[in-house]
């Protein structure tokens, strides 16, 4: 559904010979083609429920951030475009998400306010983006070797001036080796310290102080100073040269950022790499029998496209001719490659390893399993936990205080020597920036969520990473999470008269109309016994979470006089006594009264009792809460490990149990399948979506867990010890550091290059030490 928006005037049109000329155009112009409401889906979504005032939330990633106070700009930037009603960016992530209306504005005028602040967007996913960022990484590697090279050179001319004893060197050959430094600082201040100075002058423009202020103006000053020596050898500040330091403090600086801005790369660049996995074209059939190349936007359902090894799927879809194998560990969380014979089903994002395939397409856009998988993973990595919250706001007050400290230790120098007052302050300005305390959370955050998201489990929300690290007890759902995704039909009773074949025909009709696991085992048993579809037709269907299915059901051709209606689940539901056994049961019952009973046989996921053994080695105490059999139930957990099971759960009861355990003072993590679970996952402290049958766009968990692994779930709570631990590693860090450095250089005894090997290897420090969870090594010694 397409919003209606207030008229714009025209943006200006470029010429063929402008462009050929390299006319550069307007600002509004770049951004010109986003205007049109047929790209808006490329980079965002219609807000749910928002159709009819065209609210819409786009995702983009935002060019020159590197700290908070950086990601304050951006926001405050965007919020004061009319028609921008909500922003979020995420420093550590470089994106943004934006909540603009159609009716007030349009994507070209926002993106012309964030570039004017300084910080240009692209649309997320566009491949632009990596090139962009490629460029900006080489550049940054040119700035660091420049300065690397000339700071070499310099220390070299600065060596004699230390060991020198009186006489050992004239004035002239003194004064000629200040101006070999002094033009070897040139390129360092000039070229080097390039993007120190744009972001301290943007930040003066806007009337804000950036992380990058204090640096410039120490720099700024460390070289006046120093040039004044060499320009003047007899003048007050003759003998405050500090080339050596300028170079030396650039030098590591940008050391750091490389390094910092490789690791960041390395992590914004998996959300970025998952995007892009879709084609930009693709073959597809057309009406006359040939193959024409098509942009993958341009595919619709019923589609039929070639896909060739080494090609990813473009849409969801099944294979109608060959058969090949493929890559889906980003979406299902198996690391081996999957066979899809012909007739499978393939998923979009997922590569063709083998062979050439075709495909129909089923699913497009945001209807592919794909699209669902990225805006999670999207929402992740905008989200900002509440360590990271609090340490923004303590981010920009410290600035503020890092210019007072500065200023102070100069007024209280200068009247001993101005020089070194100069110097003191540069000092202080330096290694008090607040890099560190910025990064310290949202970079482990981020690459522990990469880390779980290669192991199969999507982090929807990095705050419960925080949650999930202090629990103590799991509670696990029975059907589709502690056993199987899809039990077993094991034995049909029925009611005298019908033919156990006729029962499961009424039986699968309506339980086609779910998704749960026990709709989907009665089903699967009659496409497995008849391979036909149910000949009942089916209508007025309402699903009760965790009871059952009601309907109104009539055989094809019949009058509406033979429509009856239906109840497929529980006994309680149906109105029916239960079959006196322990097993899994599932009835039918009609307005006659009971029609049939289904026992299911359900296994324990081949990994069950490993998953449970290694949750109890935690620490954790392990419970199953479950709407069946409360035999039943207990049978399941005596199996697993479990010693606390309870069933006959309704959800309201399932919450009711969880309340109660939260008013005991214990955390929990609930472990559901994503379809009656719903309450439940949203009460838990944290949560767990499992099996394959979750729909993403509608999961109310935490985590989703992609694959059929239990044993991703105690990984991950030993990923989130793992990752809190390191998150207050590094605020200790940044304290102590800043505890230790500040009132060292406020006394003089930390010169400017120290502080400057200070500050970038705090940073380094705090982004080295998050790097661990982006191996997904760290959980290995999470222990309780």
């Amino acid at each position: 559904m397409q919003a209606a928006f207030v008229p714009l005037p025209p943006l200006p049109a470029l010429s063929p010979a402008s462009v050929q000329a390299g006319f550069a155009p307007p600002a509004d112009a770049r951004w010109q083609a986003l205007d049109d409401p047929a790209e808006w889906p490329a980079f965002g979504q219609l807000a749910q429920g928002e159709a009819a005032s065209g609210e819409w939330t786009s995702q983009v990633m935002v060019q020159g951030m590197h700290c908070a106070a950086c990601a304050f700009t951006v926001e405050a930037a965007l919020r004061k475009v009319s028609g921008v009603i909500d922003v979020q960016v995420n420093a550590a992530s470089q994106r943004a998400q934006v909540v603009w209306s159609a009716a007030a504005t349009r994507p070209s005028r926002w993106f012309e306010a964030s570039a004017a602040a300084g910080y240009p967007l692209l649309p997320s996913g566009s491949q632009f983006a990596s090139a962009q960022r490629s460029r900006d990484l080489r550049m940054a590697l040119w700035r660091w070797l420049v300065s690397g090279l000339c700071m070499m050179q310099v220390m070299m001319y600065a060596y004699p001036a230390y060991i020198a004893r009186p006489g050992d060197m004239t004035a002239d050959a003194a004064q000629l080796l200040r101006w070999a430094s002094w033009v070897l600082t040139l390129p360092v201040v000039l070229f080097s310290c390039g993007p120190f100075f744009r972001s301290a002058w943007r930040d003066l423009r806007m009337g804000r102080v950036g992380m990058d202020l204090p640096v410039a103006f120490g720099v700024l000053v460390t070289f006046a100073v120093s040039s004044a020596a060499t320009f003047d050898a007899s003048g007050a500040l003759g003998r405050e040269v500090y080339f050596d330091s300028l170079t030396m403090f650039v030098f590591f600086l940008l050391t750091g950022r490389w390094f910092e801005a490789r690791l960041r790369d390395r992590t914004a660049g998996a959300l970025e790499a998952l995007m892009n996995r879709l084609p930009d074209s693709i073959d597809r059939l057309a009406a006359d029998g040939s193959w024409a190349r098509v942009a993958v936007r341009r595919l619709a359902v019923g589609d039929v496209v070639c896909v060739r090894p080494g090609e990813a799927f473009p849409a969801d879809g099944t294979v109608i001719d060959g058969a090949t194998s493929a890559d889906e560990a980003l979406l299902t969380g198996e690391s081996r490659p999957v066979e899809h014979p012909c007739g499978d089903r393939v998923l979009a994002g997922s590569h063709n390893l083998s062979a050439v395939v075709q495909v129909r397409v089923e699913s497009v856009g945001e209807g592919t399993r794909f699209a669902q998988i990225v805006r999670l993973m999207e929402s992740a990595a905008l989200r900002k936990p509440r360590l990271a919250l609090l340490a923004d706001r303590v981010a920009r007050p410290f600035l503020a205080a890092v210019l007072a400290s500065a200023a102070l230790s100069a007024l209280f120098w200068w009247h001993t020597d101005p020089g070194k007052a100069l110097m003191v302050a540069v000092a202080v300005l330096i290694v008090t920036c607040p890099c560190a305390l910025s990064l310290a959370t949202p970079a482990a955050m981020l690459a522990s969520a990469g880390a779980l998201a290669r192991g199969g489990v999507l982090t929807s929300n990095l705050q419960a990473l925080e949650a999930l690290a202090t629990v103590d007890t799991v509670v696990f759902d029975k059907t589709g999470t502690l056993t199987g995704d899809i039990p077993r039909l094991e034995r049909v009773y029925c009611r005298p008269g019908l033919r156990p074949g006729d029962a499961l025909e009424m039986a699968a009709a309506l339980a086609a109309q779910s998704l749960h696991p026990v709709a989907l085992a009665l089903t699967n048993a009659w496409q497995a016994q008849f391979r036909a579809s149910p000949g009942w037709h089916v209508a007025q269907v309402s699903e009760t979470a965790g009871l059952g299915l009601e309907g109104l059901m009539r055989r094809p051709n019949a009058g509406v006089q033979a429509a009856r209606r239906v109840r497929l689940g529980a006994s309680t539901f149906c109105n029916v006594a239960p079959l006196a056994v322990d097993a899994a049961q599932v009835h039918v019952s009609d307005e006659d009264g009971w029609v049939a009973s289904f026992l299911l046989a359900e296994e324990l996921r081949p990994d069950a009792i490993a998953a449970v053994a290694a949750l109890r080695a935690q620490g954790l105490e392990v419970r199953l809460l479950s709407g069946d059999r409360d035999g039943a139930a207990k049978d399941v957990a005596a199996r697993a490990g479990i010693d606390f099971a309870q069933g006959d759960c309704t959800p309201e009861k399932k919450l009711d149990v969880l309340w109660r355990l939260q008013a005991e003072g214990r955390r929990i993590a609930m472990v559901g399948d994503g379809l009656n679970d719903g309450p439940s996952l949203a009460r838990a402290n944290a949560s767990f979506a499992f099996g394959r049958s979750v729909p993403l766009s509608r999961a109310r968990a935490d985590f989703v867990v992609l694959g059929d692994r239990l044993a991703t779930i105690p990984e991950a709570i030993a990923q989130a010890r793992g990752t809190l631990r390191v998150v207050r590693q590094n605020l200790g860090w940044a304290a102590c550091y800043n505890a230790l450095c500040v009132p060292l250089a406020v006394v003089g005894w930390l010169p400017a290059w120290l502080a400057g090997l200070g500050m970038a290897m705090s940073s380094l420090v705090v982004v080295l030490n998050a790097a661990r969870l982006a191996r997904g090594t760290i959980h290995r010694n999470a222990g309780h």
